[in-house]
């Protein structure tokens, strides 16, 4: 098993960090695709005090539960202090969306244990991996 699907299969609590209000931004969209599979998401975003009707917090340190998964909707140059605070909270895995990657944080955070996923659409990646459960089940 591949670490999306771990992540996948493990995560049950997901901070999402860049979330914004505005319903046509992608960490709009995406997010509430993960809250409809049955996420629990948490918004991360000091410009925002609450989407999809969540309290949303100014950094990952500020939530006071522990996280599953923190999926990044910031530029590249964010990405470390990021992965810092993710390790810092305790995060099982990091997941840089399409077009953002930071080989040398997604290096920090594996060492550190955390499973990594950089450059990919987690939408994309999460609605073909259903698609294949659903699909093995029927075979099984």
């Amino acid at each position: 098993m591949n670490d999306m699907e771990l992540i996948f299969r493990e995560s049950h609590t997901v901070a999402v960090v860049g979330m914004s209000s505005n319903p046509t931004r992608p960490s709009y969209r995406i997010s509430l695709y993960l809250k409809e599979v049955g996420y629990r998401i948490i918004p991360v975003n000091p410009n925002e005090r609450e989407v999809h009707g969540l309290k949303a917090y100014s950094s990952l340190e500020e939530i006071p539960e522990k996280i599953d998964l923190v999926v990044i909707f910031r530029r590249s140059e964010f990405v470390p202090p990021i992965i810092e605070s993710a390790i810092r909270v305790g995060a099982k895995a990091v997941w840089m969306v399409e077009g953002v990657s930071h080989p040398q944080a997604a290096q920090k955070a594996r060492e550190a244990g955390l499973k990594v996923v950089m450059d990919r659409c987690i939408f994309v990646e999460h609605h073909r991996w259903a698609a294949e459960q659903k699909n093995t089940s029927i075979v099984s």
